[in-house]
């Protein structure tokens, strides 16, 4: 995978930018509710420290891969680490963060136990993750994918109040979603045997990679103007009753 820009990873290739402005915006948002020690579940590239690092009295960042070029901030921290277990004691941070993550995780009842675990009485988990009903086709880097009611079951087992929101586009976003979804569906007619769905992710994981990068660049190529344009206030959060039809689900957990 080291030859590979991955698209599993958020990065700021011009042609990630439907990604991006939508997952810094959940960054954004997060900022305003974020207080206190605050944990980072699966940085990734790190572009999101900035924006919630200055809300934090102590930033901690865990992820199985640190950042090439992570921000210098005096009052964060970067561990390599694998979870489950996440590996700090009891009642540690006020507020922890997961975004695009926890659909990747296979023990994630573990996951959620540990992350209600180190957070402090009235502490929140805000997570996000691909809403499942949007997903265009099986992506095989992760081990499932939640609609709302999985996700908030998932939750209510460790967390007394459990609030849904959904991330959705303006219509600029949703006419990138349909091109793209066009796009998707000239690649998958090609599956006559539906192997997305009958070979063993692993197996899947690196031609997906190679196909989904090369139909973002495609998509830029031949939709320069209207990738390029997208920019995160075209992104909404709204509660998920109002916004069923959103990209990712937005949760935020309180113990």
């Amino acid at each position: 995978m080291s030859n590979i820009a991955t698209a599993e990873r958020v990065s700021l290739e011009k042609s990630d930018n439907y990604v991006f402005q939508r997952s810094i915006l959940a960054y954004h948002h997060a900022a305003t509710i974020a207080e206190g020690d605050i944990l980072e579940i699966g940085t990734g590239t790190g572009y999101g420290v900035e924006v919630l690092a200055p809300k934090a009295t102590r930033f901690i960042s865990i992820d199985k891969e640190l950042p090439a070029t992570p921000l210098q901030l005096k009052n964060v921290e970067y561990y390599d680490m694998e979870v489950p277990p996440i590996e700090f004691d009891n009642c540690s941070f006020d507020t922890v963060v997961s975004f695009q993550v926890i659909e990747h995780i296979k023990e994630d009842i573990d996951l959620v136990r540990e992350v209600a675990r180190i957070l402090r009485p009235e502490g929140r988990f805000i997570v996000t993750t691909p809403n499942a009903p949007m997903s265009l086709t099986r992506n095989p880097w992760h081990v499932r994918e939640y609609n709302a009611d999985e996700l908030r079951n998932l939750l209510e087992c460790h967390f007394s109040k459990v609030e849904a929101y959904g991330v959705i586009g303006n219509e600029k976003v949703m006419e990138y979603y349909r091109k793209n979804r066009q796009s998707v569906r000239r690649i998958t007619r090609f599956d006559i045997l539906d192997l997305q769905h009958r070979l063993p992710r692993q197996l899947l994981q690196l031609p997906y990679d190679i196909l989904n990068r090369m139909n973002r660049k495609s998509l830029h190529k031949r939709n320069t103007a209207l990738t390029e344009s997208i920019a995160m206030e075209d992104y909404s959060i709204v509660p998920y009753e109002a916004g069923m039809e959103c990209f990712d689900l937005f949760f935020v957990a309180t113990k």
